[in-house]
């Protein structure tokens, strides 16, 4: 997982943040969702997937990103429109702390597939542990 600081643009007419998909991403996107109304004591993500990468911007108020990938967690406060977070598959992950104007946007590699997430955190550790040998 990496942190990305995108482009931004500010002048007297406001702000604009901006991301090419050959420059500043680390993948093309062929799917995006936005996550918003969050009730700010629930938890969203809870999963970890198989192939698929995610590049997750709160576009606006913030949330908490907690990752894993098997050996090291990190928690990661989006706040920004101009900060990216890259996931790449095998990375368990969990959003939370949402503000009440949280408006988080995800861009994903592939178009959904159930079968690529992992949704159970024992079945994450067991496919961690067998991918490290």
């Amino acid at each position: 997982m990496t942190v990305h600081h995108l482009p931004l643009v500010t002048d007297m007419q406001g702000s604009l943040s901006v991301a090419e998909f050959n420059q500043h991403l680390p993948f093309t996107p062929k799917r995006y969702f936005v996550v918003f109304d969050v009730p700010s004591a629930e938890v969203r993500g809870e999963h970890a997937h198989k192939e698929l990468h995610e590049f997750l911007v709160c576009v606006k108020g913030a949330c908490s990103v907690v990752v894993e990938d098997g050996a090291a967690r990190d928690e990661i406060l989006l706040n920004r429109p101009n900060y990216g977070l890259h996931l790449p598959p095998m990375i368990w992950t969990t959003q939370y702390k949402f503000t009440r104007d949280a408006v988080l946007l995800v861009l994903a590699s592939e178009n959904y597939d159930a079968d690529d997430y992992i949704r159970s955190y024992e079945d994450y550790v067991i496919a961690v542990e067998s991918r490290d040998g």
